[in-house]
């Protein structure tokens, strides 16, 4: 599967064995800012193909977060979990062909405990 920013200059790539289990959003201090509804992949089925160069990493606090967006057009693309460092949380929207809409309601999950 592919995840890909807006401008397309990032693409990932995830493995098609993937399943997109249940979709959820944080309400942390940072990403209930942002919303975005993301899906689990273990650390060794997400690859940057294209636009590493472009991806910045902002981290805050403990550092052991990971969050990347593309510098060219702000699109959130995926994060390193802190509750999970050997897996990646990966925008539901940034997904090809998946409608977040279509997996309404979407869960919140307590990562403000994690802050």
């Amino acid at each position: 599967m592919k995840v890909s920013c807006h401008c397309g200059a990032v693409e990932l790539e995830v493995s098609d064995s993937l399943t997109l289990g249940p979709p959820r959003r944080c309400d942390c201090s940072f990403c209930r800012r942002r919303a975005a509804a993301t899906v689990s992949v273990p650390e060794g089925d997400l690859k940057v193909v294209k636009g590493a160069e472009v991806l910045r990493l902002y981290q805050w606090h403990t550092k052991v977060a990971e969050h990347y967006f593309c510098s060219i057009c702000g699109i959130y693309t995926h994060h390193r979990r802190r509750s999970n460092p050997t897996e990646f949380g990966v925008n539901l929207g940034a997904l090809e062909g998946v409608q977040p809409r279509n997996y309404e309601p979407i869960d919140w999950v307590d990562g403000i405990s994690y802050t």
